[in-house]
């Protein structure tokens, strides 16, 4: 049986998943802050655009789970954080400037990096679902760019690590150039990436895949298991309810 746990209404649901098919899961020049300036200007449209325009979240109702793929969860998403050969997987649909995606990042991501992903237990994807505000578009672009220079995971760390709030413009373009910077991005590579969008098909499509999930808020995470068993997990739960998911999982691998 599937547990849902439920950070804040503490409701608690079961289900099990339906998955149709199984395949296999096939991111520092600096420049002057004046030459900043003009790249500001060049891709602070991006979250304006149309075509990423942020949707509403589906009402919350009765989950009924929809039919899904394996490629919902592992496609549109980061690069594997981890062994890729790892025998369990966890999945997280986040949204940059989310508060409790905040909270899971500095009191539970650690514990799970240390004992379960460092030990090539568990792999880790992370999925955008941006749906607190434009700067959460403009911030998932900002780490597919550094993707680019296989830096994804640095540039999420450190978008996390400045969080100060939902829409109060610590996710800024200018902030986000200079979390570029900080973490040795060659910024003419990325800042063109920026202003191109040349990964908004990706985060179009991960938007999507939270929606055909019916996730209703960030974080969701999924555990998935050696046998393909998916366990969802909903809000900034503690370390202990992943290690208890995790614990069960890895004894089928033995």
């Amino acid at each position: 049986m599937l547990i849902i746990i439920v950070q804040k209404t503490k409701c608690v649901k079961k289900f099990h998943y339906s998955l149709i098919h199984g395949p296999s899961l096939v991111i520092g020049a600096v420049i002057a802050s004046i030459a900043l300036v003009v790249v500001f200007l060049g891709f602070d449209t991006i979250s304006n655009e149309s075509k990423l325009v942020l949707e509403p979240m589906p009402t919350i109702q009765e989950f009924v789970p929809p039919k899904v793929s394996m490629a919902t969860f592992l496609e549109n998403s980061s690069p594997i954080l981890g062994d890729p050969n790892a025998p369990v997987t966890l999945v997280e649909f986040g949204d940059y400037q989310c508060h409790f995606c905040n909270v899971f990042f500095h009191s539970t991501e650690d514990d799970i990096l240390k004992n379960y992903v460092d030990t090539g237990k568990v792999r880790m994807i992370f999925k955008d679902y941006n749906i607190i505000g434009p700067d959460s578009i403009t911030a998932s672009h900002g780490a597919h760019c550094a993707n680019d220079q296989e830096l994804f995971w640095e540039y999420h760390d450190i978008l996390y690590s400045n969080w100060t709030g939902e829409n109060n413009g610590w996710a800024s373009s200018e902030n986000l150039a200079k979390f570029a910077q900080e973490i040795g991005l060659d910024i003419d590579e990325w800042s063109e990436c920026m202003i191109n969008e040349i990964h908004s098909q990706v985060i179009l499509a991960s938007n999507r895949d939270a929606r055909t999930l019916e996730i209703t808020g960030t974080p969701a995470f999924f555990v998935i298991g050696p046998d393909g068993k998916i366990t969802p997990i909903f809000g900034a739960q503690p370390f202990v309810v992943f290690k208890n998911i995790f614990e069960i999982e890895l004894k089928k691998n033995n």
